[in-house]
């Protein structure tokens, strides 16, 4: 990238966030502090109202606004591989959200581009096993939008809720984030009937109201903690520590792992999953591209179904 492109793209990061640190320009752009440093002045004297605040950082005055950003044919690319994701593991209002701004994005692409788009939308097909496109059971209530902005804003969430039981409560509860596991998407939150955190998955909220009424922080848990301690408490769940080369990751994103590190040429993923063997089917069509760290069984797993498979064809072969 070019100091202008990279400039423009600092710019238009000031602007995603009320406070940017320099360290994270310096992360996502692959240069130096110094570097950072440079480039924000240059943008300063060019006229934009960069402010900063010590040992927090940059910030665009209010009221300084870019004109409407052009997209680039990758980067409308990405967004319509995204939407395909979002139409198998979300809710309607998603969907209907992602939609709309979809179609902000196409409508400002060249002509030329939006041709590749349209091409490109029928070849793109994403099986996903357990749910089909659209399928509104999975999520009855359209609820997911009016989730995210509770977390958002830490508001409090009035909710019917069916528990395994077919048991139906009401609760209020103090969401914490939302997780994709096991198939579906849950709401972690503190649940003041209980007294403690819990997990409301979403295709099991039958009503939601939201109070309005803002909480204060807890001494929150993260998401992570929260499911380490999960783990610990219901051993029906999975730990899984997988190893996959980026390049087999090019067109498979990991749509459920709790965590990602970047290895350089490669990624671990943690999974929490409740069935292993689901997971050790999954973990087949990787090959010699994936590597399991732990648990032991999922690795023995993994291999007795690849022996199976060896000797089903060998068979077959030689029939």
């Amino acid at each position: 990238m070019n100091r202008i492109d990279r400039l423009t793209a600092i710019l238009i990061h000031l602007q995603t966030k009320r406070v940017v640190k320099a360290y994270e320009i310096a992360e996502r752009f692959g240069i130096s502090l110094r570097t950072v440093y440079r480039d924000v002045k240059a943008l300063m004297e060019a006229g934009v109202p960069i402010g900063s605040e010590a040992g927090k950082g940059y910030f665009i005055v209010d009221g300084f606004h870019l004109p409407p950003v052009m997209f680039t044919q990758d980067e409308a690319n990405s967004m319509m591989l995204a939407g395909k994701l979002v139409e198998k593991i979300a809710d309607k209002s998603v969907r209907e959200a992602f939609d709309s701004a979809l179609y902000k994005i196409k409508s400002v692409l060249t002509d030329s581009d939006k041709d590749n788009l349209e091409t490109l939308d029928s070849n793109i097909e994403i099986h996903f096993r357990g749910r089909s496109a659209n399928n509104d059971e999975s999520f009855p209530d359209h609820f997911m939008t009016e989730i995210q902005r509770a977390v958002a804003k830490k508001q409090v969430l009035k909710i019917d809720y069916c528990n395994a039981n077919n048991e139906v409560s009401q609760r209020w509860v103090e969401p914490a984030g939302i997780f994709f596991y096991s198939l579906a998407w849950h709401l972690i939150g503190w649940c003041r009937l209980r007294n403690g955190y819990r997990d409301f998955r979403s295709d099991r909220i039958k009503a939601m109201t939201n109070t309005g009424e803002v909480f204060k922080s807890r001494n929150d848990v993260s998401l992570k903690e929260y499911f380490q301690a999960m783990f610990m408490s219901n051993r029906s769940l999975v730990q899984a520590i997988v190893v996959f080369d980026k390049k087999a990751l090019a067109n498979r994103p990991l749509r459920s792992a709790v965590t990602q590190t970047d290895l350089g040429d490669r990624v671990r993923a943690e999974f929490m999953m409740d069935s292993l063997d689901y997971i050790a089917r999954w973990l087949l069509m990787f090959g010699n591209e994936v590597e399991v760290e732990e648990p032991e069984e999922l690795r023995d797993r993994v291999s007795q179904l690849a022996e199976e498979l060896f000797h089903h064809h060998t068979k077959a072969q030689s029939v």
